[in-house]
C-alpha cells in the first residue's frame, strides 16, 4: 500500500507570526496587544479598531507552556490558564501533489496553534487510500510512537476525520491523546464563541459529533448487567436496569441536543425579526465570506470602521457583526461580518451555525475576500463556494476582493483578477483599493424598483427623509412650494409620493 516514505515536516513553536492586516503583532508570541505610538495618528486610529479589549480578554485565558492541568501545581494567579499542549501531526497524502498535502498540513499546524498548542513535528504518509483501522497504517503507528517519544508530545492530531475505532485503535498503541481535524476545529469554536447563540451552536455541534463517537474508556464505561446476570462476577455495585452506560450517555447527548435546538429556534425568530425589518425598509445588505483568516473583519473596519476583534488567528470572528454604511447620495445599506470558512469544514458546523449562515443566503451581495499572498488562494475559493452552495447562496452575486495584494505575488494576484471579473485587489492593512471596492460594492447593489419624480410639500418632509435614507437620488431641487425629487425608491414609497407625482 505504501509506495514511499513518510515526508517530516518541523515546525518551530518560538517563530514569531507576522503582523495582522491593521498591524497589530500577535500577541500569542508576546502577551498582549502592541502598544500605540501616540505621535502617530493613523496607526492609532487603526489600532482602535481592531478590538483591542476583546483581544485582552482571549489572551488572557491563553494556554501558557510548562503549567500542568493538575489542581496542585496552579496558582492562583495562573489557575485560568491551561497548559500549553505539545502535539505531534499526521496527515495522509491520498491525491494531489505533495505541495498539495503540506499545505494542508501546514494548515493544520496553524489550527492548533490557534486552539493554544505547540506543533513540534508533522508526518505525511503516502497511501492511496487511508488505513481503515489506523488511518496512517500499522507501521507508520510505530514510527509515530517513536517520534511522541522522542519529542515529549502529548497529543496526536491527524489531518483527517477519524472514525470511533481508529480513535481507540491509534491511542490504544500510541498511548497519548489523539484527535482529529473536525475535533480541533471544534475545539477553537468552543473557545472563541462569545455570544449565547454562538455557544449553543458550538455545543449543539460538538454533542452530534461526539454522539457518534461514544467509546468505552476502561472499566468506567463498562457495561451494567440487568437483574440476576450482574451477580456472576461483576459483584455489588455493578447490577443495575441493564442499560449501558454507553446508551446513558447517548440518551443524555440526545436531550440535551434537543434543548438546544429549541433554544437555537427561538434566537433564529428574534434574527429573522431584524433581517424582516431590514427587508421591510428595502435595507440592502452586503454579506462578507472568505475563507479563515483571509482579512474579513479588517475590511469591515476599513469599510465602517467597525471596530470589531482582529487576530492574526483562524476563525477569529464567530458571531456575525452587522454594520451600516451609507452611498455618497444617502443611502443606506449594511455589511455582515460572518463566519470564516475552511477546506472540510465539518458537516456538523455547517448545520448547527445554520441559522447564522442564512445572513449569506438571504445577502443580497456577496463581498468575497481572498487572501492573495496565500500559497494556494485557488483552492480556498472553491472551498469557500462548495460551502456557500451547501447553505443555499451560490446564486447570490459576488465581488471578490483580493485582500494582501502588496504582499503578494504580483503574478498570483494578476491571475486572480484576471479569473473573476469585477475582482478589486485591496490592502485592508494599508489601506489601498479601498475606494476602488466601496464605488464597485455600491454600483454592485440591487436597483430599487420605481422611479418617481414628485414635487413633495415642505410640511412632508418625513417622505423626503426616507427617500434620503432608503432611496437612490438622482436630482433634488427646492422650489417656493415644495422640494421637487426625482429618485428610485421601493414600492411603498413610491406609493406614498403617487399624489405629489408630477
Amino acid at each position: 500500500m505504501t509506495t514511499n516514505p513518510q515526508r517530516v515536516i518541523t515546525f518551530d513553536p518560538y517563530t514569531e507570526t507576522p503582523e495582522n492586516d491593521l498591524g497589530t503583532h500577535d500577541a500569542a508570541s508576546d502577551g498582549r496587544a502592541s502598544e500605540i505610538d501616540p505621535q502617530d495618528a493613523d496607526r492609532a486610529d487603526a489600532e482602535l479598531t481592531t478590538g483591542e479589549f476583546d483581544l485582552e480578554d482571549r489572551y488572557s485565558l491563553r494556554r501558557v507552556a510548562g503549567l500542568s492541568t493538575e489542581l496542585e501545581e496552579i496558582s492562583e494567579v495562573e489557575y485560568r490558564q491551561l497548559r500549553l499542549e505539545r502535539v505531534v501531526l499526521a496527515g495522509v497524502w491520498a491525491d494531489g501533489t505533495s505541495a498539495d498535502a503540506e499545505n494542508s498540513l501546514t494548515e493544520l499546524a496553524a489550527l492548533a496553534e490557534t486552539a493554544g498548542s505547540m506543533v513540534l513535528e508533522g508526518l505525511i504518509q503516502r497511501r492511496r487510500t487511508p488505513d481503515p483501522a489506523t488511518f496512517i497504517g500499522s507501521g507508520k503507528v510505530e514510527e509515530l510512537r517513536e517520534v511522541v517519544l522522542t519529542t515529549g508530545a502529548d497529543t496526536v492530531i491527524c489531518d483527517g476525520e477519524l472514525s470511533a475505532s481508529q480513535l481507540r485503535n491509534l491511542e490504544d498503541r500510541i498511548k497519548v491523546k489523539v484527535i482529529d481535524r473536525t475535533m480541533l476545529i471544534l475545539d477553537i469554536f468552543a473557545q472563541h464563541a462569545k455570544s449565547r447563540e454562538g455557544k449553543a451552536q458550538v455545543e449543539l455541534a460538538q454533542l452530534d459529533y461526539l454522539s457518534q463517537r461514544l467509546r468505552g474508556w476502561g472499566d468506567s464505561l463498562s457495561r451494567q448487567a440487568g437483574g440476576r446476570a450482574g451477580g456472576a462476577g461483576g459483584g455489588v455495585g455493578t447490577r443495575g436496569p441493564g442499560e449501558t452506560k454507553l446508551e446513558t450517555d447517548r440518551r443524555r447527548i440526545r436531550t440535551r441536543m434537543a434543548k438546544l435546538r429549541r433554544d437555537l429556534d427561538g434566537m433564529r425568530t428574534a434574527r429573522e425579526t431584524k433581517r424582516s425589518d431590514r427587508r421591510r425598509h428595502q435595507v440592502p445588505a452586503v454579506a462578507i465570506v472568505g475563507y479563515t483568516n483571509a482579512g474579513k473583519s479588517s475590511l469591515l473596519n476599513r469599510l465602517t470602521g467597525a471596530g470589531v476583534l482582529v487576530e492574526d488567528a483562524l476563525f477569529a470572528t464567530l458571531d456575525p457583526t452587522v454594520r451600516r454604511a451609507e452611498t455618497p447620495d444617502g443611502r443606506v445599506y449594511t455589511f455582515a461580518d460572518t463566519v470564516g470558512f475552511v477546506r472540510h469544514l465539518p458537516h456538523e458546523l455547517v448545520e448547527a451555525f445554520r441559522s447564522t449562515l442564512e445572513e449569506v443566503a438571504q445577502a443580497d451581495l456577496l463581498l468575497h475576500v481572498v487572501d492573495g499572498s496565500n500559497p494556494d488562494p485557488e483552492g480556498q475559493i472553491s472551498a469557500v463556494r462548495e460551502v456557500l452552495a451547501e447553505v443555499g447562496a451560490s446564486e447570490v452575486p459576488e465581488i471578490v476582493a483580493v485582500n494582501q495584494f502588496d504582499a503578494a505575488d504580483p503574478y498570483v494576484v494578476t491571475r486572480l483578477l484576471r479569473a473573476d471579473t469585477g475582482a478589486v485587489a485591496v490592502s485592508a492593512r494599508t489601506g489601498e483599493g479601498i475606494d476602488k471596492l466601496r464605488s464597485v460594492i455600491e454600483e454592485s447593489l440591487p436597483q430599487l424598483p420605481v422611479e418617481v419624480d414628485a414635487l413633495v410639500p415642505y410640511d412632508r418632509g418625513e417622505l423626503i427623509s426616507k427617500v434620503h435614507s432608503t432611496g437612490e437620488i438622482l436630482t433634488v431641487d427646492h422650489e417656493p412650494t415644495g422640494t421637487r425629487i426625482h429618485a428610485r425608491v421601493s414600492e411603498p414609497l413610491a406609493a406614498a409620493l403617487q399624489p405629489y407625482a408630477t
